[in-house]
């Protein structure tokens, strides 16, 4: 017969039990599936259509979009530190203690600088119990490499095996939650197309040798419908022109300076020879290489279906980086014009995120917001740069106080932009140069407010928290 010292005991066990049960319930797997050099615009739940996304506007319309959310720095590696992070690039020193601020910086951080002790995505995890799954591209500096960091990796095939690779582990039978990253490379092939319009034999010759998946990607992106004309095509079916075609008014020298800098200066070949056509046939290929994702991306939501565990599960999709595509005369990233900075972002956990929210007003950033977003939801507290939130409270379509600005860091300039659609750029690249924008009234940034009386006050403003709140020092 049982005491009522040992009945209290066994019932205090049960109940921590089903405690424990509920609260691992309570944690979803984790999926993060990252594209390549897409912009915000280049999914067809954002109004594009010249293309279909159905597997990526699945996961908006089953649970939210932002259409507001930038990268802390818009290139792969220095956005993917922050991914991982939780911080900005510019955190980071690299080994001449230069700051951060491209690939090359971001690539050497060293492993032992304090700034690269700290805490990171798979150290928090871990200690919260979650395995951690790895699949497609990577470019990563050491300290937070997905295979010295306890990341299981499936594949580093980002175009190829990644998708199925992933299907896979997602209809295997787990003891844990997981977290899983898929990070597919497309649509970012499109760089080779200005890459090999404007090489020089010998590098023709690399190119051809070293990158033959991507060149052949391209190439299929690039085939016109059969059995439409050249004539149909273009008035039916490619892309017209952005309608911030052309450089942007008194445009700061510091980008001049950027797309001269390559040696191979296809950055500038694209910009001063590329017909009207050749800029369409750019948007018509960037759009097919993002239908080609998308096509990976479904792979994946079909075997959450498929394994009954997409009630168990939270998506979240995003892209590194975007794409200038055309406007302004550019193709690539790195200047912090809206087509570079801002992503797709959108999360869905059916049953416990409202399905159908697009949220218009809120700034995320991508980089800063995810590390603490997924330590949230994984039931841990996670510390990086204070001025990231965690989403939970937006996904969740809770009101909440959220941040008034947001900054972001480029090679040649930083930039903060404001929920009142003000934007506020200052490059470095070639002296001192600032320039103001206002979303609300020129979305496409053809212009700039800098010198308008108009501005004057919130100019001086935007300059105080650029230097305050964001950039101190800078």
């Amino acid at each position: 017969m049982k005491t009522p010292i040992k009945l209290f005991v066994v019932a205090f066990a049960g109940t921590l039990f089903l405690f424990s049960c509920k609260e691992q319930a309570s944690r979803p797997n984790i999926i993060f599936i990252l594209t390549d050099q897409q912009s915000e615009s280049m999914m067809s739940s954002s109004g594009n259509e010249y293309l279909q996304t159905p597997a990526m506007d699945y996961i908006a319309n089953n649970g939210i979009r932002f259409t507001r959310a930038y990268v802390t720095n818009p290139v792969c590696s220095p956005s993917r530190v922050s991914l991982m992070t939780g911080r900005f690039p510019g955190f980071y020193k690299d080994s001449n203690g230069n700051q951060v601020r491209n690939n090359a910086g971001a690539m050497d951080i060293p492993a032992n600088s304090p700034e690269a002790s700290h805490e990171n995505l798979a150290g928090y995890l871990k200690k919260a119990g979650y395995d951690l799954v790895y699949g497609g591209k990577q470019h990563l500096p050491a300290f937070v490499d997905p295979d010295l960091t306890g990341f299981e990796v499936l594949t580093e095939d980002a175009r190829g095996e990644l998708a199925s690779k992933a299907a896979d582990y997602i209809r295997e039978d787990h003891d844990n939650p997981y977290f899983m990253t898929v990070s597919l490379i497309n649509p970012h092939d499109i760089c080779f197309m200005a890459i090999r319009d404007f090489a020089d034999s010998t590098y023709l010759q690399q190119l051809q040798r070293n990158f033959q998946t991507e060149l052949t990607l391209l190439d299929k992106a690039l085939e016109m419908p059969e059995g439409v004309s050249r004539e149909e095509f273009f008035e039916h079916y490619c892309p017209p022109l952005p309608p911030n075609f052309e450089p942007q008014e008194d445009e700061a020298k510091a980008i001049e300076l950027f797309l001269k800098r390559d040696p191979r200066s296809f950055r500038t070949g694209a910009r001063e020879e590329y017909t009207e056509e050749q800029w369409r046939m750019h948007r018509w290929a960037y759009a097919r290489l993002t239908e080609m994702a998308d096509a990976h991306v479904q792979v994946i939501l079909d075997a959450l279906t498929e394994s009954g565990t997409e009630e168990e599960t939270l998506v979240i999709f995003s892209s590194e980086h975007g794409d200038m595509d055309g406007s302004h005369k550019l193709e690539h990233k790195n200047v912090l014009y809206e087509e570079s900075v801002k992503v797709p972002f959108t999360a869905m956990w059916k049953g416990k995120i409202p399905a159908g929210q697009v949220d218009v007003r809120h700034l995320v950033s991508v980089g800063l917001d995810l590390l603490p977003t997924v330590a949230d939801y994984a039931g841990i507290t996670a510390e990086a740069d204070p001025r990231g939130r965690s989403l939970r409270p937006l996904f969740e379509g809770r009101e909440i106080d959220w941040r008034t600005s947001l900054g972001i860091e480029g090679e040649i300039s930083r930039a903060v932009i404001r929920d009142d659609g003000l934007k506020y750029i200052r490059y470095d690249a070639a002296g001192f140069e600032e320039r103001l924008m206002d979303l609300r009234k020129d979305p496409y940034e053809t212009t700039h407010f800098t010198h308008d009386p108009a501005y004057r006050e919130e100019l001086e403003k935007i300059q105080t928290e650029f230097e305050e709140s964001w950039f101190e020092g800078h």
